[in-house]
């Protein structure tokens, strides 16, 4: 079963000298992900259409869809900033290119 994206987003993935993986990742990652200045983190699904592995240092475009977050999709909107994270290690940033 395909998941239905909320948004497309331009992200950065950090390289492993700031703290970023030390691997590559694929369509399906699922970092947690923030928006400033919620404290909450989210799951989300990333889906990469224009590339199969995004390596470290990568700028990218993405489908996200965001997973137990019915109440803050509707507050969404391009040019929204956010963090991803895998526990506790920032592994990049994005920002919300379209609202779906």
């Amino acid at each position: 079963m395909k998941i239905k994206s909320h948004f497309t987003a331009q992200l950065s993935f950090a390289p492993e000298s700031k703290g970023g993986r030390s691997t590559p990742v694929s369509s399906g990652y699922r970092p947690a992900i923030q928006f400033p200045p919620q404290q909450d983190m989210i799951t989300c699904v990333q889906t990469y259409p224009d590339t199969e592995l995004v390596f470290l240092g990568d700028t990218v475009q993405a489908e996200i869809a965001l997973l137990n977050a019915e109440e803050i999709i509707s507050s969404l909107y391009e040019g929204q900033d956010f963090d991803f994270f895998e526990g506790p290690d920032l592994i990049g940033h994005g920002t919300i290119t379209k609202v779906h």
